[in-house]
């Protein structure tokens, strides 16, 4: 019974912020292209924050929520929003610059945790049973993904958003061949999940994308620490 109801408190905190992280990445990428020359997200309604319209089911939900029950990296996504870099004003660099928008989204909410965190614990008094451990496990836990979804969307793996800043600073003959690997792009990333579950000593994400997750998310929480005058 308390393993049930362990999971269902850590549902009840990871959806909210799950949600609310990669709604405003999304949003995020379509307002830096509305930004720079391209409205196709706007013409497709997709500004905005409401995330019914970014949702995905198996993303957002169903696959972070799996991979949290059985201790899983904690990743997901949702409907990519719409963006056609040849309507962009300038679409070298604005590709790099509307792909940037999304993970340092992210950076800036992990930041508005980490001082919500901090204001939180500095004028924290005497707080019902239960709402305190609730606050600070969900700011924390929203700092976290926050903070996993910036560095993880920056990996050079197409087609996630690293793979856009690398492509736009290649010379364009090197560009174009490494445009390429947007076919296998999503081979490799299941490549590297697989190879997550199958070899969990390895440690995979722990010892590639964990190391800089928890440098930055300790970072993060000596700002809380700050904020709160500890």
């Amino acid at each position: 019974m308390n393993g049930m109801s362990e999971t269902i408190q850590l549902a009840l905190l990871l959806i909210p912020c799950l949600i609310v992280a990669i709604v405003f990445h999304e949003v995020a990428h379509g307002w830096a292209a509305l930004a720079l020359g391209d409205p196709t997200a706007k013409e497709q309604r997709r500004l905005s924050l409401n995330p019914i319209r970014h949702v995905d089911p198996i993303g957002t939900l169903l696959v972070p929520g799996a991979l949290a029950l059985f201790g899983g990296p904690i990743f997901g996504w949702a409907k990519p929003v719409p963006v056609n870099f040849a309507r962009l004003n300038n679409p070298r660099v604005g590709m790099m610059l509307v792909a940037a928008a999304g993970p340092g989204t992210n950076i800036l909410l992990a930041a508005l945790g980490a001082i919500l965190l901090g204001l939180y614990a500095g004028t924290l008094v005497a707080p019902p049973v239960g709402v305190s451990e609730y606050v600070f496990g969900g700011l924390q836990l929203f700092i976290m993904i926050n903070v996993f979804l910036a560095l993880f969307n920056l990996l050079p793996i197409p087609p996630f958003d690293g793979s856009h800043i690398v492509e736009g600073m290649l010379p364009r003959s090197m560009a174009h061949h490494y445009a390429k690997l947007r076919n296998v792009g999503m081979l490799l990333f299941i490549g590297l999940i697989a190879a997550t579950w199958a070899f969990p000593e390895a440690g995979i994400i722990e010892n590639t994308v964990g190391v800089p997750v928890e440098w930055v998310q300790g970072q993060f929480l000596r700002l809380a620490q700050w904020v709160a005058g500890a």
